[in-house]
């Protein structure tokens, strides 16, 4: 069994949005030397997210706007207070945001590249940004 770890930087742009990672992890998969095996994704973040989803324009808005809807920014956190935190980015919201998604995915590997559906993407949620975001690629398999 042959073994391959590698970490992707992502710069995000935004406070919220969606990124597609899928090519930049097949590359990755791609030059590891691994052929079948599996692949794992982390997130090295509480406040960014990593899933497998359609990655469509519309859909990642509406990706957004339930995220407001279920965490509504503007109410009170404790998190954000002074009184009980001493984090200055008052990022509740972001933090509260992040429990809903998982932090790493593992997928299969055939050929060197990830198994996906169709449809299925590679998708980085970026809920505190801007910021330079490190994923762990993990690369296991022959």
């Amino acid at each position: 069994m042959r073994s391959h770890l590698a970490t992707l930087s992502v710069a995000t742009g935004c406070k919220q949005e969606i990124l597609n990672l899928t090519a930049k992890i097949g590359e990755i998969a791609g030059a590891s030397g691994v052929r079948n095996g599996f692949i794992g994704i982390y997130s090295q973040h509480t406040t960014a997210g990593v899933f497998v989803g359609e990655y469509q324009e519309a859909l990642n808005d509406d990706v957004l706007a339930l995220l407001g809807r279920v965490v509504q920014d503007g109410l009170f956190y404790k998190h954000d207070s002074p009184e009980f935190s001493d984090c200055e980015r008052k990022n509740a919201a972001s933090h509260l945001r992040g429990l809903l998604f998982s932090h790493g995915v593992l997928l299969p590997l055939s050929a060197s590249a990830p198994v996906l559906g169709r449809f299925q993407s590679v998708i980085l949620a970026e809920l505190d940004g801007p910021r330079e975001r490190r994923l762990q690629i993990q690369i296991l398999g022959e």
